[in-house]
This record gives structure tokens, C-alpha cells and sequence, in this order.
């Protein structure tokens, strides 16, 4: 089911783990007063004596306290230190055990083909051998409701143990900002793994559409009938900003499971483009119809140009107000950086910190970043602590600002 929607014009911190307790028993119980040199506690000579011979020997008496603080740490820490690295080897023996056997299941909510897709493959085949135990990894894909059905499941109904990893679109955190009851989850609470780049969102139009420039498409009779996924998505909610901001004449067309789907409609004429690409992933996916000239790149909607556009206008240039400029601003911080890797909540925290390091050194591995490139999937990570310092900030913005942006992306 397609759900057609016109888009309006523009507007104004545990207790001491039990080796540790036993070893510092047993450290009390082994301590002894070291044996000192009598002249240095016993007052057995005269008082002229004992100083000359304090004199003579303060080097020695210098030596002595080193030697006595020496023994009295080595007797204190070095059973703690003992326990700490007993302890430190019991967890890696622990995750690695744990994982032993097992099976990883990267959840993603796009479907086959896309963007998203393609991402969690290419990762998914390098990842298992910077994890402990040396597991094996398969890719599920759970396309539907904007990628929503997977980001609820990856939340509410898979294993807290550190064997899902969902993949879906970070903006729908904005949509549980903005209240909307169909998302059961909260950004706060995921344990997020990291990102493997940020997104350069543009917008595509087909050959057959007629607009072949940012020009072409102002200027256009007709709404530019745009295909997308659904509210929580670039495709969907960065338009309709990127619509209001600059009135541009467009059409929304929800309702694709992904962007592949997106890219067939686009290709037998049922939409006339998209904003939903990223052109780290468009121009892998769609290079034969870019290459062909099929289609064109006509927008970047992002702050900042990609350097293999040039020439290529950002919608920033084109708004009409200083409101709209703020939201443009919005929509990149927020629909730029959406491909993000999330585990469920409560996972045990020495797997999330094992799979946050996995993710790192997947995305460092000479072989994986030779297939990248082969594949011309731009790798420019940002690690699980990045990740989750990022979306808390998110919940940090104005509410002011977060119901102005509620009301553009309810409107019909």
C-alpha cells in the first residue's frame, strides 16, 4: 500500500568480587614488622653518639624507608593486583565462553539490496573474528513501517544476552521524542555498538521526470512525485522539511520497504526520485543509472557539500527564511547521521564494550576496508560512546523547537 501525501509550501556507578575480598585477607594475614637496624628504634647509645652516627648513615636511613614503604605496598597491592588481573582474565574468559558457539543475528530494518543492506553485509562478514569465541554472524531482514517493526523488535522481543545487533533509521528516536505511540522504544536506553559513517543525503530525479537541476525542479508546473519509506526516515520527514523550508513542488509516495524498492519505482516511472539516499549508498546501489545518466543528483540537503558533487546545489541555498535555514540545520544534524547499530537494552556491559571494540576493529581491518573500497562504501566511523553521546543530546533539544517540528511532519 502506497500512501500519497501532498507536501505544503514553505512556512515561517559494587562490592569487591570474591577473589579480591579473599586475597586481601590473606594479605593481613602474611604481614610481619620488617626487621630494622636497632640503632634506628632502640635509644642504646649516648644522645652526641647517636646523632654522629644518624648523620653518618642518613643515606642508609633514606634507603631503609624506601625499602620499609616498599615492602608494606608490595604486601597491600600486590595480592590486589593479582585479583584485579584475575578478575580482569575471568570476564574475557567468561565472553569468550559465552560466544563460543553461538550465532550473531544483524537485524536490518531495510530491505534487501539497500543501502542498509549492504552496510550490515560487508560488516557482518569481517565481525565475528574480533569477537571472543569466534562466533558466527547471519543478516536478517525485517523491513516494515519504516523500519520501525525492527528498531520495536531489536527493543522489546530480542535476546538481552549480545547476540542481536539491530541496524534501522536513527531519526525515528525523533519520532519517540515527538510521542508517537507506535514507537516502543527509548533511545536511552539501547546499548549502541557505533556507526560506520554519516550520511550525505541528496535528492535524485529520473531522466523521464523531466527535472534534471535544483533549477528545473524549483521552477516545475507539477509536485515532483518523491518516493519514501515513512515518517522516522530521511526519505520522509528531512523532505518535508527540505519542502517547507524552500517550497519546492513535491509529492510524497510512503510506503516502500526500503530504498531499493524506492530505486525500482523510481526506474519504472512510478516516482519521478527520492530524498531518501545517502550518496555514500546511492552511488553504489544506483551507480549504472547515475553512470547511464538515467538518473540525476539535483540536491544535497546536507550543510556541508560532498566533495565528489560539486556543482551540486544544497537546499540550504534555497530557503526562503531564517526559520527555514534552522530547520534545514535540524534535519541535517539529525537525518545525516541515521545508520546507526544498536543492541537491546540491559545486555551484559562487558559484552557491549567486547562488541563496541569488535565494530572498531572491523571497520580498521585491512581486507574490510580494501572490500569498501571496492565497493566504494565510504567508512568514516564514529564509535558506541560517539553513538550514545550523540542521541542523548538529541533529547537535550528545546521542546519548543522539537512541537514546531511535530507540526511540519504531521502535515498532510
Amino acid at each position: 500500500m502506497r500512501f500519497v501525501q501532498d507536501v505544503p509550501e514553505a512556512v515561517s556507578f559494587k562490592d569487591p568480587e570474591p577473589a579480591l575480598s579473599m586475597a586481601m585477607r590473606q594479605s593481613f594475614k602474611v604481614f610481619r614488622t620488617p626487621k630494622i637496624a636497632p640503632r634506628y628504634l632502640i635509644a642504646s647509645k649516648p644522645l652526641d653518639r647517636r646523632l654522629a652516627d644518624n648523620l653518618v648513615s642518613s643515606q642508609d636511613s633514606q634507603i631503609t624507608w624506601r625499602w620499609l614503604m616498599a615492602k608494606v605496598l608490595g604486601v597491600f597491592l600486590f595480592p590486589v593486583f593479582i585479583s584485579v588481573s584475575l578478575v580482569t582474565a575471568g570476564l574475557a574468559a567468561s565472553v569468550e565462553e559465552f560466544y563460543k558457539g553461538k550465532v550473531i543475528q544483524f537485524v536490518v530494518g531495510g530491505s534487501a539490496g539497500g543501502g542498509y543492506d549492504t552496510y550490515t553485509r560487508l560488516i557482518a562478514r569481517h565481525f565475528a573474528q574480533y569477537v571472543p569465541g569466534k562466533p558466527s554472524t547471519v543478516v536478517q531482514n525485517m523491513p516494515g513501517a519504516a523500519m520501525l517493526i525492527s528498531a520495536n523488535y531489536i527493543f522489546n522481543s530480542a535476546a538481552r544476552d549480545g547476540t542481536y545487533i539491530g541496524h534501522w533509521s536513527g531519526p525515528l528516536i525523533l519520532q519517540h521524542m515527538m510521542g508517537n505511540p507506535a514507537v516502543k522504544f527509548d533511545g536511552r536506553k539501547f546499548g549502541w555498538i557505533g556507526m560506520p559513517t554519516a550520511d550525505s543525503l541528496v535528492c535524485i530525479t529520473t531522466e523521464r521526470s523531466g527535472i534534471k537541476t535544483a533549477e528545473d525542479w524549483r521552477k516545475a508546473k507539477t509536485r515532483v512525485k518523491l518516493g519514501a519509506i515513512g515518517p522516522g526516515t530521511s526519505g520522509t520527514d528531512d523532505t518535508k522539511l527540505f519542502a517547507a523550508a524552500t517550497g519546492f513542488p513535491m509529492q510524497l509516495i510512503e510506503g516502500y520497504k526500503g530504498t531499493a524498492d524506492i530505486r525500482a519505482a523510481a526506474e519504472q516511472g512510478e516516482v519521478d526520485g527520492t530524498c531518501a539516499f545517502g550518496w555514500q549508498s546511492a552511488k553504489v546501489t544506483w551507480a549504472g543509472a547515475l553512470k547511464a545518466r538515467q538518473v540525476h543528483v539535483v540536491l544535497q540537503t546536507m550543510l556541508e557539500p560532498h566533495p565528489e558533487l560539486k556543482g551540486v546545489p544544497l537546499a540550504i541555498d534555497y530557503a526562503k527564511t531564517e526559520e527555514g535555514k534552522k530547520l534545514l540545520r535540524i534535519a541535517s544534524e539529525l537525518y545525516g547521521k541515521q545508520r546507526l547499530y544498536s543492541l537491546p537494552p540491559q545486555v551484559p556491559e562487558e559484552r557491549v564494550r567486547v562488541l563496541q571494540k569488535a565494530f572498531v576493529d572491523t571497520l580498521k581491518d585491512p581486507q574490510f576496508k580494501a572490500e569498501a573500497e571496492k565497493a566504494k562504501l565510504e567508512i568514516d566511523p564514529i564509535d558506541g560512546p560517539g553513538v550514545e553521546k550523540m542521541v542523548n543530546g538529541l533529547y537535550e533539544i528545546e521542546p519548543a523547537v522539537v512541537n514546531r517540528v511535530k507540526q511540519l511532519l504531521a502535515a498532510k
